[in-house]
């Protein structure tokens, strides 16, 4: 009986390990896949398809979040979760509008937000006009901050304001004098 008994116990033993195992192995397959499909839920393209069209932000009469973004960009890989789940707080009140600067098609949007460094954002009031920007990677509370003031049309707290600027003209003035060709001041240019 006793080498029946060891040797259910040593059945046991091994039915027992090989469960544990399988269990082991499906559990990290379930983790590694719900961690795979969450990435996959927050990742740049996935945001980008489902942001709203500019056309439609810039006539909708809701403030609007520009972010301008590029795939290789590891700034706004890093902050897309957070965008996403700003995206499922704010997406009633706010337009979040992706715009990839790889894109030439939105090369007229980067040169009027004088995009220079990214992730870079512009905050539109509900009419469309930029009201203030800002550039890099920005903690989540920082963004919530920034949305929240967006929409009850206040200062936004932690952004660069955009103002109004004057056209430059070159006009051959500077100050109240008339520059000569002989002037200094002309640098050749007359």
């Amino acid at each position: 009986m006793s080498e029946n008994s060891s040797n259910s116990a040593t059945e046991f033993k091994k039915v027992r390990n090989a469960v544990i195992a399988i269990v082991a192995i499906a559990l990290s397959i379930t983790l590694f896949l719900g961690l795979q499909s969450e990435n996959v839920a927050y990742s740049l393209t996935n945001q980008a398809g489902e942001a709203t069209p500019i056309e439609v932000a810039i006539n909708n009469e809701k403030p609007t979040l520009l972010e301008f973004y590029a795939d290789w960009c590891t700034s706004c890989q890093a902050m897309a979760e957070d965008l996403g789940k700003l995206k499922q707080q704010y997406g009633d009140s706010v337009n979040f509008v992706m715009l990839n600067v790889d894109n030439s098609k939105w090369l007229p949007e980067v040169l009027r937000y004088r995009v220079n460094g990214i992730p870079h954002f512009v905050f539109l009031n509900e009419e469309g006009n930029a009201i203030a920007q800002t550039i890099g990677e920005q903690p989540y509370s920082v963004m919530e901050a920034n949305l929240a003031a967006l929409i009850a049309n206040s200062s936004l707290p932690y952004t660069r304001s955009v103002g109004q600027v004057s056209d430059f003209e070159a006009n051959g003035n500077i100050g109240n004098s008339k520059v000569t060709p002989d002037d200094p001041r002309s640098h050749g240019s007359l």
